[in-house]
This record gives structure tokens, C-alpha cells and sequence, in this order.
């Protein structure tokens, strides 16, 4: 039977473990609400119309829109390309799946008192996915740095007692009892130093000084990214129409996060003197993790034709667990043979729970209104992506990627524009968005623009809406956060097909 052991890291501080970055926090606070067909269509420019399912995600005052009770489902075709270039090397991936991506109903209560201003009362729940993370794709070129940079990085300064296995000891054992005893970094130096990687100054337990058995050279590097999961999010909600100008609204929101990841990479050299030609480091992560959120939304008639729409996001508080697993493999030529080695724990890292402060985000909204001819709308959103926080922010480690991000990140806005036009029970949709970057530097991740097409049918009670959008950003995906901080620049394309079915209840 494969040997499989639970371990928790939690005997030291949590600045000991240090598995989180920048790059987590900002793949969590994600906020994308995929939503409706007819939603997509108008690129999400919701916020002063209300009256779709995917609008209350949006303003929770856009329940109070319905004139009769609701409910939609959406269906959604998704579509990832990435085009990748690394250093000399080019290549390209794609990947699709198709999911229920929305659902959800709003049972409206009329006021049967004529005589009073309040006009109807509205309870909604309803679901969005607002983030997908299956993605895969692969990066390939030459490169002048290699994977000891990694390690190295880990190992200098810890004493060699700290980072090997006692003599006679298991290494899977070693493993676990380094991990739960000086932590994650430990772990990888315990990685590069049993695989041979590493060498030692003096082979004595008072060393903290290491060198590479990988010649410098120039290395064929491969690296191989598979991710999977989703961030999605309940909303209960509540709405109310004053007389017949103002709607007023509030959801609260319990979010959930499920991400996968799998990372490979694959490195080989025949630089001269070089020990060690062929690395193979495998990583990968599993995290869960929960949250919570509200919003408070109003949409008022300004004229019978000109609405304009505000939403207040407060932060989400997410509680996030991580577990993690990796293995390693290296090719030996001493000159008179080559052997390999392969560590393989079959060790899961249980890190102790931390907590994300997403940012809130303001969003201002008018739409004109054409009769019953069409509309067309606009929103803004902004987001200051400064206020993400790790926490406790007391941990050192939290403290210096706070830090960080204080001054990476940036006030981001968000620009959607969307528009319909209706022709007896047909209506004719379209919509743009431009969503910028968080990065005060946006060569590193760089702005989303998107464009959106759209068809819908009214059979009456039941309404049919078919959408298709497409987005696109690029990015520079870097392969490790220490040592071989080299990315990957990926063009990537998503794009969606989308069919909702809306009824009145």
C-alpha cells in the first residue's frame, strides 16, 4: 500500500511556513461575476438596470426591478487559449469545459396598501461563479538560470543538520519532521540537499554554507502548469421599491473557493563539470478556503428615461486553507556513469488556516432607457487593490508581502459599456469592458479588454437568451517566487458561449 502521511505544520510560527504570495491573494480576490446570457452581453454593465438574476450580483437594488417573481439558469461553454513564449521557446495551449455557471430566483411581494409608498418587497438567492481556474498550458526555451537558484536560496544561512536526513533515517520521515519542525523552507532545502543539487562548505551539522553541483551553462528548461477549480458565491438578498424612483437593496454574500494546481519542470544541461544534468521538481497545491462579503445598492429614476445606479462592496474576509505536496528527481554524471535519484515523500503539508482581506470596490451607474425600443448603459467600478492584506498582519512574513503589495498594486478601474436594441420579441445585444491592470507596473499583468455579442427571444414568461464574449490579457507568469524567478509571458483568450433560461415564477 502506498505510504501516505498527514502532516501538520503548525509547531512553529506562521512566518515559518511562508506559502503564500502576492500572486495568492490576487488570484482569491478575484471578483468576476460571469453570470446571465443577456448579463454577458451588455459586458456586465448591470449596475442601473437591474431585472436579470446576474444585475443583483451586481446591485442588489436590481431585484426590486421585477415586476413579477424570477428565476435563471445559466449554462456556459468556456474557452482558454494561451499563446506562451519563454525565452527561445514559443508554444501554445487550450483548454475548454462547460458548467453551470449561474442560478438563481427572486420572489417579489407586492404591497396590497395602495395608499403606501413602499410598492414591493423582494427576498432573492441566488449563485455566481466568478472566477474559473482550469487552465494548462506549458512553457519551453533555454534559459541561463537553473532550478539551483532555488534552492540555494532556501538553504543558505540553515545549518546542515536542519535541512538532512540523520543517518539511517527515512527520508520520508526526514521530510516531515523537518517540516514540522523548522517549516516549508527547510523543506526545500532538505529537497536540493538530498537530491544532490546541493554541496555542503563543510560537511559538518554547523554549516550554512552551500554551493550548486549544476554548472553554470546555459539549461533546456520545460515547465508544465495544470490548474483547476473555481471561486463562486451565494447571495441572499433583499430589495425594496419606494414609490416608483427608487430601489434600494443589500446582499449578503458567502463565498467559496476551490483551486488545484500542479506545476512540473523539467530541466537538463551538459554544461561542462556540471554533477548534476536532469532535474525533475514536481508541486503541487490544493486550496480551500470561505468567506464573507455584503453589498448596498440603490438604483434611482432620475427621468422616466435616465437611471443611475451606486453599489458599495465591503471587503471580503476569507478564511483560507492550503495543502501542499512535491517530489523531486536528478540525473548524476560523475564521468565515470550516471545514476538518478527520486525523492518522493508521499507527504501532504497541512498548512494552518490564514486570513485574505479582498478589497472593496465602489461602482457608479447610469443607463438610458428607450421606451421599449432599447437601452444603453454604463458603469465604473474602483477597486484599490492596495488594501489586500494577509493576516495576521502581526506575522513578519505577512507583514513584508503586505508590504509588498502596498506598493506594487494600484487603485484599478473598471470601464463596461452595453447596449440593446429590440425588434418585436427579438432583442439585439452588445457591450465592451476594459478592466485594468492591479499592477502599478501593467507589463507584469496587464489590462483586460473584452467585447460581447448577444441574441435574446421573450416567449412571454419565458425568456431565451444566447450570448458570446471574449476577453483577453497578457501576463507574466513567474515560475517560482524564490530562486528561478524567470516567467513566462502568456497572450491569453477566454472566450464564452453562454445560453440562459429566465421564467417568471
Amino acid at each position: 500500500m502506498k505510504k501516505l502521511t498527514i502532516l501538520a505544520i503548525g509547531v512553529l510560527s506562521v512566518s515559518n511556513i511562508m506559502a503564500q504570495d502576492i500572486s495568492d491573494a490576487l488570484r482569491y480576490s478575484q471578483d468576476e461575476i460571469q453570470g446571465t446570457a443577456r448579463f454577458r452581453a451588455l459586458s456586465g454593465a448591470f449596475g442601473a438596470l437591474g431585472g436579470d438574476m446576474s444585475a443583483v450580483s451586481i446591485n442588489p437594488a436590481g431585484s426590486a426591478v421585477f415586476t413579477k417573481s424570477h428565476a435563471s439558469l445559466s449554462l456556459s461553454s468556456l474557452n482558454v487559449d494561451n499563446d506562451i513564449s519563454y525565452f527561445n521557446g514559443r508554444s501554445s495551449s487550450s483548454d475548454s469545459k462547460i458548467d453551470l455557471n449561474q442560478a438563481g430566483a427572486a420572489f417579489v411581494f407586492q404591497n396590497t396598501n395602495e395608499s403606501s409608498s413602499w410598492k414591493k418587497f423582494v427576498l432573492s438567492v441566488a449563485y455566481d461563479k466568478t472566477a474559473n481556474y482550469d487552465n494548462q498550458w506549458f512553457a519551453s526555451g533555454r534559459n541561463a538560470n537553473s532550478i539551483d537558484g532555488y534552492f540555494l536560496d532556501y538553504a543558505n544561512g540553515l545549518r546542515l543538520d536542519q535541512i538532512s536526513a540523520f543517518p539511517g533515517e527515512n527520508l520520508s520521515d526526514a521530510y516531515a519532521e523537518i517540516g514540522s519542525t523548522y517549516g516549508f523552507g527547510n523543506q526545500q532545502a532538505f529537497l536540493g540537499y538530498e537530491s544532490f543539487i546541493l554541496e555542503p562548505g563543510t560537511d559538518t551539522d554547523e554549516n550554512t554554507l552551500y554551493t550548486s553541483n549544476i554548472a553554470p551553462g546555459t539549461f533546456n528548461q520545460q515547465y508544465d502548469y495544470v490548474s483547476q477549480g473555481y471561486n463562486g458565491k451565494f447571495s441572499f438578498n433583499a430589495a425594496t421599491q419606494y414609490e416608483d424612483k427608487l430601489y434600494l437593496g443589500i446582499n449578503l454574500n458567502t463565498h467559496f473557493i476551490n483551486y488545484e494546481r500542479s506545476t512540473f519542470l523539467n530541466e537538463s544541461n551538459s554544461n561542462q563539470d556540471s554533477l548534476i544534468t536532469n532535474v525533475g521538481f514536481e508541486n503541487n497545491l490544493l486550496t480551500t478556503g470561505n468567506g464573507f462579503s455584503f453589498q448596498l445598492g440603490a438604483i434611482l429614476k432620475l427621468t422616466n428615461e435616465l437611471r443611475a445606479g451606486f453599489t458599495y462592496n465591503s471587503p471580503t474576509w476569507f478564511t483560507i486553507t492550503e495543502e501542499t505536496s512535491q517530489n523531486i528527481s536528478t540525473v548524476q554524471n560523475d564521468g565515470d556513469g550516471s545514476f538518478s535519484s527520486f525523492i518522493n515523500p508521499n507527504i501532504i503539508n497541512i498548512f494552518p488556516s490564514y486570513r485574505l482581506l479582498s478589497p472593496g470596490k465602489i461602482t457608479g451607474s447610469l443607463a438610458y432607457v428607450f421606451g421599449e425600443q432599447g437601452l444603453i448603459s454604463f458603469d465604473y467600478s474602483r477597486r484599490d487593490h492596495t488594501n489586500t492584506k494577509f493576516k495576521p498582519t502581526s506575522d513578519p512574513f505577512f507583514a513584508s508581502q503586505n508590504n509588498i503589495m502596498n506598493n506594487v498594486f494600484k487603485v484599478a478601474n473598471t470601464y463596461r459599456v452595453g447596449g440593446e436594441y429590440k425588434i418585436k420579441q427579438i432583442s439585439l445585444r452588445g457591450g465592451y469592458r476594459l478592466e485594468e491592470s492591479p499592477y502599478a507596473d501593467d507589463s507584469f499583468y496587464g489590462d483586460l479588454t473584452g467585447y460581447s455579442l448577444g441574441i435574446g427571444y421573450n416567449f412571454g414568461n419565458t425568456k431565451l437568451d444566447l450570448t458570446y464574449d471574449q476577453a483577453q490579457r497578457n501576463t507574466n507568469n513567474q515560475l517560482y517566487s524564490v530562486g528561478l524567478t524567470d516567467a513566462a509571458l502568456l497572450d491569453t483568450n477566454n472566450s464564452n458561449i453562454t445560453l440562459s433560461l429566465g421564467f417568471n415564477l
